[in-house]
């Protein structure tokens, strides 16, 4: 047991391991130890580690990251306890002599943490330390007295940089919230919120992007866009608009991301200021390094031990009513701050910061959770409130089919696509691209917003593609008569006679017959299709049924 101000020594760090981490160890630090056994290699290695200029070379070989981990110990006279450091500088893999000679992690470390402790510069053992003996990382006594000063640059950054494990699968930004923002501005003037057909598998999701624009004023109380507003941010480009709700985001007091939170539930009348907690988190991030990735987890972990109560006023964590969504249970108490504060800050950085292009995203492999972040190429720009330049042009046409399908590309000018989707069918939406269908019905509640089939010609004229006379006198013939054709499924019954039809009408089953297609066919009702062939037997007729598409196993109303 070591007591506060003595460390172990060099020979108790290394003496507990197998001659093939020792020779790890020499190899980093460019030694040849010819030794046949851990007794004699251990002997030798110590006394050439504390040789202080090839500590110097040593230190100074050490990547920006690993040298700020061990720096961090220097600066606390050598010890830190483990799961502070570790939860700070990332964790090391337990694996035994066999595993680590297969896998050679010290080859691709995984943490700083793992990269000092293959060269031997850190240990990590049970120390008495502040009047509790607990597990702690140090520096070898006889190596700190040989460790260069830390140069001081003010306070080390929030967390740590990210291993490259941890960033093996990358979610760059995107502009994809423009286009749902245009979307869903059309969905409510139209009356349904959820109107697209993709809306379940929105990213950004439907509540972010609603919430959104609710907070910037596009839509009023009423769930209606603001035309005098909803309309010149349409017209914007890509690149103006993201600035432009990005800047509405940073600066909203109605934007709260602690209510959109979907792993807790929020009860009462208690008041929040996610204003204020937005910008606290904003500054703790402006000092991660520009472009580097870094690791989230230690990154709010940092948070919790400089500012736990940055959404708090007088650090309160009991009187707020906040449940777990799923369990029910209080969360209230600093204990559950993980779950609620700490919930909070991983949402902003990988859900609003992401969404609206400042952050790109990592995780350790496809569909794993998110370990890593940094600031995107679009950041600077967008924090300086100014237009993203790489963004694309929207000038792609609409396409135009003469059976009234229009194809409109996420490069189709938004107040277009705005405007024409509005008197349409929505049939699909991709990626890339939003399929509408021309309908009497979409025509019809269309007329009822006030607009009218000149609108939409004139609208096609200037934003689509060759427009086809056949539609055009579609959409005429429609202005002045209405719908003239009508489409329905039917099911049709045929007899050999004209006798066997008449005897059907004068049967108890005649009213399952509608329109007569001839003197030997006529439309019967789908459900009575079993009882229809029921009284032509009783009529001395047998029936041949012929299945399409399923309609056997349909039940009535379906």
């Amino acid at each position: 047991m070591y007591t506060l101000g003595v460390m172990p020594d060099l020979m108790h760090r290394l003496s507990t391991h197998d001659l093939g981490f020792l020779n790890i160890v020499a190899e980093f630090w460019g030694l040849d130890l010819q030794a046949p056994d851990v007794k004699s290699a251990l002997a030798s290695l110590v006394s050439r580690l504390k040789e202080a200029s090839l500590v110097a070379e040593i230190v100074d070989s050490l990547t920006e990251d690993v040298r700020q981990a061990l720096d961090a110990l220097i600066a606390n006279e050598g010890w830190m306890s483990w799961s502070r450091y570790t939860g700070q500088f990332g964790t090391m893999r337990e694996m035994g002599p066999g595993r680590r000679d297969r896998e050679k992690p010290y080859l691709d470390p995984v943490s700083p943490v793992e990269a000092l402790w293959y060269r031997g510069l850190i240990g990590r053992d049970f120390l008495r330390r502040e009047g509790l003996l607990q597990e702690c990382a140090y520096i070898p006594d006889d190596l700190l007295d040989l460790m260069p000063p830390v140069v001081t640059q003010g306070p080390l950054p929030p967390g740590r940089p990210a291993s490259p494990g941890e960033i093996a699968h990358i979610l760059p930004v995107s502009d994809r919230l423009i286009d749902h923002a245009c979307t869903l501005l059309a969905a409510l003037r139209m009356g349904d919120a959820r109107r697209s057909p993709a809306v379940e598998g929105w990213q950004p999701p439907l509540d972010f992007v609603h919430a959104l624009l609710g907070a910037v004023k596009l839509i009023t109380s009423s769930e209606q866009p603001v035309p005098e507003d909803a309309q010149p941010f349409l017209q914007m480009s890509r690149g103006e608009a993201l600035v432009w709700l990005v800047r509405g985001w940073r600066e909203s007091s109605l934007f709260n991301e602690l209510r959109l939170l979907p792993s807790v539930v929020c009860d009462g009348t208690w008041q929040n200021d996610p204003s204020t907690a937005r910008q606290k988190i904003l500054s703790h991030l402006s000092e991660v390094p520009e472009g580097k990735w870094w690791h989230l987890d230690s990154f709010i972990k940092t948070i919790f031990d400089r500012e736990p109560d940055f959404q708090r006023p007088a650090g309160d964590f009991d009187t707020w009513l906040i449940r777990d969504a799923v369990s029910g249970e209080s969360l209230a108490g600093i204990e559950h701050w993980n779950a609620v504060d700490g919930a909070l800050v991983h949402y902003l950085i990988t859900g609003p910061m992401h969404w609206l292009g400042l952050m790109d995203l990592a995780s350790p492999g496809e569909g794993q959770p998110i370990s890593a972040f940094r600031f995107s190429p679009w950041a600077e720009a967008l924090l300086m409130g100014q237009p993203v330049e790489s963004l694309p042009v929207e000038d792609q046409l609409i396409e135009v089919f003469s059976n009234g399908v229009l194809i409109a590309s996420t490069l189709t000018p938004r107040l277009a696509r705005y405007q024409v989707s509005r008197f349409c069918l929505w049939r699909e939406e991709t990626d890339t691209q939003y399929i509408y269908q021309i309908t009497p019905l979409s025509l019809s509640q269309a007329a009822e917003q006030g607009l009218r089939i000149i609108h939409l010609e004139k609208l096609l004229k200037k934003n689509g593609q060759t427009l086809p006379p056949a539609l055009v006198r579609a959409l005429n013939q429609w202005q002045k008569h209405g719908s003239q054709v009508h489409i329905q499924p039917a099911t049709i019954l045929q007899v050999e006679t004209p006798q066997i039809l008449q005897a059907l009408r004068e049967s108890s089953a005649g009213r399952f017959l509608g329109e007569s297609l001839g003197p030997t066919s006529a439309i019967i009702q789908p459900q009575a299709v079993e009882k229809v062939a029921e009284a032509l037997t009783r009529l001395g007729y047998l029936s041949e049924i012929e299945p399409r598409d399923g309609w056997m196993d349909a039940r009535p109303g379906d």
